[in-house]
């Protein structure tokens, strides 16, 4: 479950304000002029979550290149295929 907090109160009390939210949450939501706009993570939880994406990397390259999606020539060859050189 997610806490929340406005930006002004952010701006008043500090980060003390997010650690009372945290406490009893995940995640705390910084709300900016009424919309959602941040979330506060612990450490923890947000390198869990970079580990997932690059997971999720590995497994699209991986399927790429089961795909045969991949070049394997020099990088000027490459440049020049795609159309930057």
């Amino acid at each position: 479950m997610a806490g929340q907090i406005t930006a002004n109160d952010l701006k008043i009390k500090g980060i003390g304000a997010i650690d009372e939210i945290a406490a009893g949450n995940e995640e705390v939501v910084i709300s900016v002029r009424g919309k959602r706009k941040y979330v506060v993570l612990p450490l923890d939880r947000y390198n869990q979550l970079r580990e997932y994406e690059l997971d999720a990397a590995i497994r699209e390259s991986e399927r790429d290149i089961a795909e045969g999606k991949f070049f394997s020539g020099s990088i000027e060859d490459h440049l020049k295929r795609v159309g930057n050189v």
